[in-house]
């Protein structure tokens, strides 16, 4: 064989071991590039951008749901609606940070019908109670403004216009150098929102974040002059399903719409979004009517009076919310997120009380919603189904979930993803995987404590 003829076939056979490298590379690659960029590029020039995104979308395309679980016959079950019927009787406390593990079971109460009272005690008087002025038919806060998010930063952002209207001089920036080093990072809990103003504003304000929200509770704060911020659900065309944040604050009844400002669709004059209430309310219940309201330390027992005792103490809080998630599945069984936050309500019961049959109920809540389908960022944003697995022993369960999550650039960039799955390996006896995922935690958020605090446990650190 001629010598040209041998360089040619070499040549062939190289271009087609690099075509091969490239395409297993590829996805990779597609996936790895940073989300900023790939808005940016959106912004710049969206005819590249669709190129672009189709090409990944080819490679790398993100799964339709996360996995549906596998549950051994063997799984033991729990009586769901027995559990939420149960009337338990608990201390109010503050709410629990995301990461708080329970530590005592609730001491017990004496039962109060068997308690005799005194003798010669005459009956109580009645009191009457003030019936409470109807809310007007429409109110709208004069002074929120509107701030365009940065990339991924609707969390610093509506914090921002919060605190702007409240007479706070901060910037989404300021803001985000603590909620998200990272600017990567896809997710600031409420939770965590809360504990940034009540931690860094120097005492000048305080916030207060629950679950269980209603409409009538928005409109009583708004009539009060409180903003008040919910996390919901985003469909964007062509996207898929996001987690969002809203600054809501008026509403009109006449037209069944509330305004809020809108971090990243604006609209930009300031005279806000409208979303009419079954629209409203059907994306607010994809994250469990979740809201968070900042107010000064002065107006404490305002804000108090207005949640009332069912949000205000976090065991009732989320007895109701899983009664009201029960109710919602009796009315559509198929209703995904309400299983959802069934579970999570169920978990959250079992942090505060360290039972197990709230974790268990609330791995069954999961493991219905996984069947019926979940949108595959759901965990970028709620964690709890890491933590009913973990606490069941379904440690196979938190890998899985989490391996889902991680499978995505924006999933890697979810700094509890690894702290999470860090705990399920440990518990597996595989400690070097678990400090590796601690370690991913604290590289996407070194604010992310609770990560620092497992890996000096393992390590000796601190």
């Amino acid at each position: 064989m001629r010598k040209r003829t041998k360089n040619l076939i070499f040549i062939v056979v190289g271009i087609q071991i690099l075509l091969i490298i490239g395409l297993l590379v590829l996805p990779s690659a597609a996936g790895a590039i940073p989300g900023r960029y790939r808005v940016a590029l959106g912004e710049r020039s969206p005819f590249l951008s669709n190129i672009v995104e189709g090409v990944i979308d080819q490679v790398a395309p993100v799964a339709t749901a996360l996995p549906v679980a596998v549950v051994s016959a063997n799984e033991p079950q729990v009586d769901i609606e027995a559990l939420i019927a149960v009337t338990a009787v608990s201390e109010p406390t503050a709410t629990s940070k995301p990461t708080e593990a329970p530590t005592v079971a609730p001491e017990e109460t004496p039962d109060v019908d068997a308690t005799p009272l005194p003798t010669n005690t005459p009956p109580p008087t009645p009191t009457n109670t003030p019936t409470p002025e109807p809310l007007p038919v429409s109110h709208m806060l004069d002074g929120v403004g509107v701030i365009r998010q940065s990339f991924n930063n609707c969390g610093p952002a509506n914090l921002t216009q919060v605190l702007n209207f409240m007479g706070y001089d901060i910037t989404q920036t300021e803001v985000a150098d603590y909620l998200k080093p990272n600017s990567e990072d896809r997710n600031v809990s409420p939770w965590q929102i809360a504990d940034y103003v009540n931690g860094f504003t120097g005492n000048a304000f305080k916030a207060s974040a629950h679950s269980g929200g209603t409409m009538e509770l928005l409109k009583e704060f708004i009539v009060a002059g409180y903003p008040v911020v919910i996390e919901k659900g985003y469909d964007l065309p062509g996207q898929g399903w996001w987690g969002h944040y809203l600054t809501v604050f008026g509403y009109d009844d006449e037209q069944e719409i509330f305004y809020s400002q809108d971090s990243f669709l604006g609209p930009w004059d300031g005279s806000g979004r409208t979303d009419d209430y079954e629209e409203f309310e059907y994306y607010w219940q994809q994250f469990n009517y979740t809201f968070y309201v900042v107010y000064f330390p002065s107006q404490e027992a305002e804000v108090q009076e207005i949640l009332g005792p069912e949000l205000v103490d976090p065991m009732a809080m989320w007895r109701m919310v899983a009664a009201r998630a029960q109710a919602e599945i009796d009315a559509e069984p198929e209703n995904n997120f309400a299983w959802f936050n069934l579970g999570s309500a169920l978990t959250e019961m079992g942090v505060r009380t360290g039972e197990a049959q709230y974790y268990q109920g609330g791995a069954q809540a999961y493991d219905q919603a996984r069947e019926i389908g979940l949108p595959p960022r759901m965990l970028w944003y709620q964690f709890r189904p890491y933590m009913a697995y973990w606490k069941v022993g379904r440690h196979d369960d938190v890998i899985a979930l989490a391996d889902a999550t991680l499978a995505t650039q924006g999933g890697r960039n979810v700094e509890e993803t690894y702290w999470y799955k860090g705990l399920a390996l440990e518990s597996q006896g595989l400690i070097d995987d678990a400090i590796g995922n601690y370690q991913a935690a604290l590289e996407v958020n070194h604010n992310a404590y609770y990560a620092q605090w497992s890996l000096d446990a393992l390590t000796g650190g601190g």
